[in-house]
């Protein structure tokens, strides 16, 4: 009861809050067409803002602090980016009408992290008196990298397959083994693996060398496979690689990330506390109401996207966030009973896995798995996901936290 009552207490102030109430705003002046334009290079500036404010917090925290006690709650971000892509690798994937290659970027945009909802859960957090790590906001990219990566990374493997098995597939149409023990096309020629044709009268050996046109011998050992079945074996090892380090290079490069980084950095190695205080910190809260407004009209303009795709993507963007950060903040109460790791650090951690990138992720998926659908991942987080994100999950894991911890717990 007191649980019930404590949401139903926030989940009201959240809705009075600036927080949600631009972003109700938003929507509503959207839905009734109004043609107010936001230039993006001031939500560029707005954002950038943000997160460097958000990362000269965590740089100057970690500075301070005993990095031993970040060591656990990162080992659950890292592990909850990757767990949320299986998540809807095996559910939403194996729904009616829902593409599994568009269901695994869904769960990379939806397991990588909103800096915008970040920022709004702090925002909430200290207007609850609730106290939290201040390095708690740097968990963001230990989440959303692995989270982007391992999405590209099993879209792509899944793809290969795929495409493989399909080519396998012509390969047993097209050829049959003859007599002598070779294989050879149905029209008469060799079939080439490598896709070009060969000469007539070439042939396949199941036991000597990589096939060479009559009449001439083999190149020399070590050049080529010693028989078809090696050739293909390497051709199949060769697909199946995903170069990694390019996937982690673009994300860190991102706008986001590198906003976010680059305050870390400076909060770290440099001493940025006097233009922290008498700029980014006051000026916070007025930022994040305007980026609300930008957000809430952007997200009514996505939900005619949830139209284009399997009506899946509703239910799993308004389930996907609460049982993320339901199991992050499972994960959570682990650290702080076994770390010290405050009640309002396990917010946070619930809030990054409940929310769903805004920024950096759309694009890092859209160039890491082109073949995807943008209105499935994009149109899921950002019409419903994230409002679902900052207006039911931020409230929940509050009040979840005040019941268990007690108002203002540690």
């Amino acid at each position: 009861m007191d649980f019930l009552s404590l949401f139903l207490m926030d989940f009201v102030k959240q809705l009075q809050s600036p927080t949600l109430s631009f972003l109700i705003g938003g929507m509503v002046i959207a839905a009734l067409g109004s043609e107010l334009v936001i230039p993006e290079a001031i939500t560029q500036i707005i954002v950038f803002m943000l997160l460097m404010k958000i990362g000269l917090t965590g740089g100057q925290a970690i500075r301070n602090s005993n990095l031993t006690e970040m060591v656990l709650p990162v080992a659950f971000a890292i592990a909850i980016g990757i767990l949320v892509v299986f998540i809807a690798r095996y559910t939403l994937a194996k729904l009616p009408k829902v593409k599994t290659v568009d269901a695994i970027a869904t769960g990379g945009l939806f397991g990588a992290v909103s800096g915008s909802t970040m920022a709004a859960a702090l925002t909430t957090l200290d207007g609850a008196n609730m106290q939290y790590e201040a390095w708690a906001g740097a968990l963001y990219p230990f989440m959303d990298i692995p989270a982007l990566v391992t999405a590209i990374v099993v879209a792509n493997i899944y793809l290969k397959k795929k495409k493989r098995s399909a080519a396998g597939e012509s390969i047993s149409k097209q050829e049959y083994p003859s007599p002598a023990g070779e294989y050879t096309s149905t029209a008469g020629a060799a079939f080439s693996t490598a896709g070009v044709s060969l000469p007539a009268g070439t042939s396949f050996s199941t036991t000597g060398d990589y096939p060479s046109p009559a009449g001439t011998s083999s190149s020399p050992a070590g050049d080529h496979p010693s028989s078809r079945q090696e050739y293909l074996r390497k051709q199949r090892s060769a697909d199946n690689r995903v170069k990694i380090w390019p996937i982690v290079k673009e994300s860190l490069q991102g706008s986001a990330l590198s906003a976010m980084l680059l305050g870390i950095a400076l909060g770290i190695l440099a001493q940025p506390e006097s233009v922290y205080q008498s700029f980014y910190d006051p000026a916070f809260r007025g930022l994040l109401s305007i980026l609300m407004v930008v957000m809430g009209m952007e997200a009514w303009s996505r939900i005619g996207e949830l139209r284009k795709v399997a009506q899946w993507y509703v239910v799993y963007s308004v389930v996907a966030p609460l049982l993320h950060g339901l199991i992050a903040f499972g994960l959570g109460m682990i650290a702080h009973y076994t770390t010290g790791f405050s009640m309002g650090g396990v917010v946070v951690l619930a809030v990054i896995a409940a929310s769903s990138s805004d920024i950096s992720g759309p694009p890092t998926l859209r160039a890491g798995i082109p073949s995807a659908n943008p209105s499935a991942y994009i149109g899921a987080s950002t019409a419903i996901g994230t409002p679902i994100a900052i207006g039911v999950g931020i409230p929940l894991f509050l009040g979840l936290a005040q019941a268990i911890g007690g108002m203002g717990g540690s």
